[in-house]
């Protein structure tokens, strides 16, 4: 462990972890072709099925304009599909394909392989983190 890293306050820790997990999670993913925001993406997907382009940036937690970017990715790769909505030309309708569940799948073999490793997929990490999430995260009405 770097010495240094027992004087970092719980945020900066957190902040670093994260970013570390999300780089080492894009290394891994572009063997399937996506990134950690794309999956993520596909993730939301998957569970909501068919969404409007303004809910799924509520729902990633992002602005419509940075998932507008990522579905232009997912799209090229042929994950995803966007049609427009004809009760509202100005939104689409963003629907997972099957190969985008197909790579989700790929995905969740990648994460077992990189979190399996000393301890990261434990429960209390997970507990913790949920907290975390819980506590300073959006609040739901």
């Amino acid at each position: 462990m770097v010495p240094e890293l027992n004087e970092w306050s719980t945020s900066r820790l957190l902040t670093t972890a994260a970013r570390i997990v999300e780089h080492s999670w894009n290394e891994k993913l572009l063997s399937i072709g996506i990134t950690h925001a794309g999956l993520t993406t596909l993730g939301v997907l998957e569970r909501e099925g068919t969404v409007t382009g303004v809910r799924l940036a509520q729902l990633v937690h992002v602005q419509a304009q940075t998932v507008g970017r990522t579905l232009d990715r997912l799209e090229k790769r042929g994950l995803v599909t966007r049609l427009r909505n004809s009760a509202d030309r100005r939104s689409q309708r963003i629907t997972i394909t099957a190969a985008g569940v197909s790579a989700i799948e790929q995905a969740k073999n990648i994460e077992h392989e990189l979190m399996a490793d000393d301890g990261l997929a434990s429960q209390e990490l997970r507990d913790g983190l949920a907290t975390v999430i819980n506590e300073l995260g959006p609040k739901k009405d």
